[in-house]
């Protein structure tokens, strides 16, 4: 099977703090990771291509990953950070491209999870961004939580050009164990036909030290259905899930919540939906 992970960060603290690892419960993180680090679990496990992501609002975090994916055969994909709001967000996407690597940009991201405003995303400045996003080739990564699906399933609607690809599957409360009203929440979003979802992150959602695959599975079924294996993505979230689980555990459990699925259904979930959303090249 192709095995694509379509969600993966890198950072060094001597290069920008990452001022979201706060606290005693992240320390485990708060130091840095590398491709290579990535490469001695994804590879081991099978893993031919991946997509790093944008961990901060800072426009030079960018240029850099695109570089590492010009560097490195495993990254294949970017998904980047630019300001959504900057009257020339056009011209910066077209000036990462211009760059070393610029052919390896696949999408933009930004923290929408961390603003204060639920309807973010519907601002004119910010669907005006999502429109030279489209324009521009690329796919938006949508970090949302549960309540702010509705204006991301209203910003889909408004922009049928684009794809919106909805990591961590909206962080749904796996530890509370209460799949509503995000469940029902997550089928709107699914509804739109150009949305996607991300079978990444549920391992931090649950309990840490003591999650089973069992407590991610009813989200995982909601997903499934939702969306269908034909437009559902495998990611590891790594680093970050190695607070509660190392890259095989990850895995083992992505591949247990999709052993149902046909083996053509299994490889869109683990290669060819990525490959397809995010413009990745063939494997060889």
């Amino acid at each position: 099977m192709d095995l694509v992970d379509a969600h993966h960060h890198v950072w060094d603290l001597a290069v920008r703090d990452q001022d979201w690892i706060t606290g005693p419960a992240l320390a485990p993180i708060r130091r840095d990771f590398s491709a290579a680090d990535l490469a001695a679990g994804a590879r081991p496990a099978g893993v031919a291509a991946t997509v790093v992501v944008q961990t901060v609002t800072v426009a030079g975090e960018t240029p850099e990953l695109l570089a590492l994916a010009a560097a490195d055969d495993l990254v294949a994909g970017v998904v980047g950070w630019v300001d959504l709001t900057a009257p020339d967000v056009a011209d910066r996407l077209a000036g990462l491209r211009e760059l070393p690597g610029g052919e390896c940009l696949s999408g933009i991201r930004h923290q929408v999870q961390g603003e204060a405003d639920p309807r973010w995303l519907l601002r004119p400045d910010v669907q005006r961004g999502l429109a030279a996003v489209a324009a521009a080739g690329l796919v938006y990564d949508l970090v949302v939580l549960p309540h702010q699906l509705p204006a991301a399933t209203e910003a889909a609607g408004r922009r049928p050009e684009l794809t919106f690809v909805l990591d961590h599957l909206g962080k749904p409360p796996v530890a509370a164990r209460e799949p509503e009203p995000w469940a029902g929440l997550l089928r709107a979003l699914a509804a739109r036909p150009n949305t996607v979802g991300k079978l990444s992150g549920l391992v931090t959602e649950a309990t840490w030290d003591s999650w089973t695959t069992d407590d991610l599975r009813p989200y995982a079924r909601v997903a499934l259905d939702a969306f269908g294996p034909s437009r559902l993505m495998f990611g590891s979230d790594w680093p970050v899930c190695l607070l509660a689980a190392d890259y095989g555990g990850v895995l083992a459990a992505a591949r247990d919540l999709t052993g149902g699925l046909s083996a053509p259904e299994r490889a869109d979930v683990f290669g060819a939906v990525a490959r397809r959303v995010y413009g990745l090249p063939s494997p060889r």
